[in-house]
């Protein structure tokens, strides 16, 4: 018999004392340190003293929902894995278990190897997922600490012209391209959204020096993908709440990588990383602005983005044709965009598209080295 080490502690959790017996002899069998309780406040309580790995819940209980009490502990102890336990065979139990966060889900009556696999795997899943997290801390402290030798390179070229302003912008592509390879993108990418954002915030009257220090800055809108796991940056199909939660730090963790510096683009390119996924209808992130809360550089940005990823290539689809994006713009004009500067951009179409074709890789390092 494996012994399992005394961190991989199991709470049971079901009001019938028979079941929980039942489930404690079981995987005492195998090795496991077993706590039981009758209740989801006897949980609360116990967790409050006691650590556990992984809760073994039942779905039904008198007073409250194993359901609810699962979301709750995946939010106040997302350090714990949860396994449903449950007789009711339904559809809709089993998504809404893995929207509140667990990790398996045991049919009674269950055979006892079932129930050690899917307790096995979730501990399992419960390791990786916390060697995850310290992976992504680490990687996002490494890449803030390397960020400050940027920040004062950046800070010493703002006093320069010419051919220190070409090593400024190399400095921001090179930045701006190891979150885009990361995704399996080309620079194509940063160059045209950048050059989206400078036709846009001229059409909607910005000055031309504020419109040229958009386009330098707006390439590293993404920078906080470099600290998105691959295993959700990458992935093909339709991403978790709790993946898609992670990917949506990106633009908090690029604010956080940027911000600070006192230099005026980079405080740009931060404003433009936290405020390119804000909705004029406020169901953006991450803060939910609305309206004119919005910077209007956010507002670019977002229009900029969003044309760009809709017209090209991307892991789980393949790209639209601009018409198309077009229709589907529209279809955000007033929700996701602001109204008016959509019918900027869109009525400068002919500039959008020719900002398009011209984004080869010909175009753009032409297009990055000039002044």
């Amino acid at each position: 018999m494996h012994v399992h080490s005394a961190d991989e502690r199991i709470l049971i959790v079901d009001d019938e004392a028979p079941i929980r017996t039942l489930l404690a002899r079981l995987l005492g069998m195998h090795g496991f340190d077993c706590l039981s309780v009758g209740s989801a406040s006897e949980a609360r309580l116990l967790l409050a003293t006691e650590q556990v790995s992984l809760i073994l819940s039942d779905v039904n209980m008198p007073g409250e929902s194993g359901l609810d009490f699962a979301r709750e502990v995946s939010k106040d102890h997302p350090e714990i894995a949860i396994v449903m336990v449950t007789g009711l065979d339904d559809r809709h139990h089993a998504e809404a278990a893995v929207e509140h966060g667990v990790y398996g889900y045991v049919l009674k009556p269950f055979k006892p190897n079932e129930l050690v696999i899917n307790v096995v795997n979730a501990l399992r899943r419960r390791t990786l997922e916390i060697e995850n997290r310290g992976h992504r801390d680490r990687l996002e402290q490494t890449v803030l600490e390397r960020t400050s030798t940027l920040r004062e390179t950046i800070s010493r070229l703002e006093s320069s012209e010419g051919e220190m302003r070409r090593l400024r912008e190399e400095t921001i592509r090179r930045l701006s391209w190891a979150a885009e390879f990361r995704s399996q993108e080309t620079g194509q990418h940063i160059v045209r959204m950048s050059l989206y954002c400078a036709l846009l915030a001229r059409l909607a009257g910005i000055d031309a020096e504020r419109a040229e220090l958009i386009r330098i800055a707006s390439p590293m809108h993404d920078v906080g993908k470099i600290g998105i796991p691959d295993r959700i940056l990458l992935k093909p199909g339709k991403l978790t709440g709790e993946e898609r939660h992670i990917m949506e730090s990106h633009a908090a963790m690029g604010h956080r990588i940027l911000a600070g510096s006192n230099v005026e683009l980079l405080e740009l390119a931060a404003l433009l990383a936290l405020t390119h996924h804000e909705r004029i209808d406020g169901a953006g992130y991450p803060h939910g602005l609305s309206g004119e809360r919005i910077p209007i550089e956010g507002r670019i940005a977002a229009i900029a983005d969003v044309f760009d990823a809709l017209t090209s290539d991307r892991v789980y689809r393949p790209a639209f044709q601009p018409e198309e994006a077009r229709e589907m713009m529209l279809d955000g004009r007033g929700t996701q965009f602001d109204p008016r500067l959509l019918d900027l951009f869109l009525g400068a179409w002919h500039d959008v598209l020719a900002i398009r074709r011209a984004a080869t890789d010909a175009a753009v390092e032409s297009a990055l080295l000039a002044s």
